[in-house]
């Protein structure tokens, strides 16, 4: 059975998180707290998202992620991968870092908000 399509389009707002693999820490000190929120920025920069906030705990993070170029997907598979990739150069480590597919929760925008601006 294939996985259900995400709802992607500009402008979309979403509540994204991804987990260790078997609830395992992601994060094992604030040098790779750093380095997540550098591999963020990056990513930001590169897909043009809008970082509304951020959360790292440590066996995983939510984002609030505005898309103008409803590039989802694409942003993730590389915000996930070079981070996993960072962390396993730097702790000698294999495997996979993060469990499953992000989720990723499609935030309805506030109407009156958007009318005063």
């Amino acid at each position: 059975m294939a996985r259900p399509l995400r709802i992607t389009f500009p402008g979309a707002v979403y509540h994204v998180t991804s987990r260790g693999n078997d609830k395992k820490t992601i994060f094992l000190d604030d040098r790779d707290r750093e380095s997540f929120l550098d591999t963020l920025n990056r990513v930001r920069l590169r897909y043009h998202w809008l970082c509304r906030a951020y959360c790292l705990i440590e066996n995983h993070y939510h984002l609030l992620i505005e898309t103008p170029d409803g590039n989802l997907s694409l942003g993730m598979r590389e915000l996930n991968g070079v981070y996993t990739q960072r962390i396993d150069r730097r702790h000698l480590r294999v495997g996979h870092l993060f469990q499953g597919r992000f989720k990723a929760i499609l935030v309805q925008k506030d109407k009156r908000k958007m009318l005063r601006k």
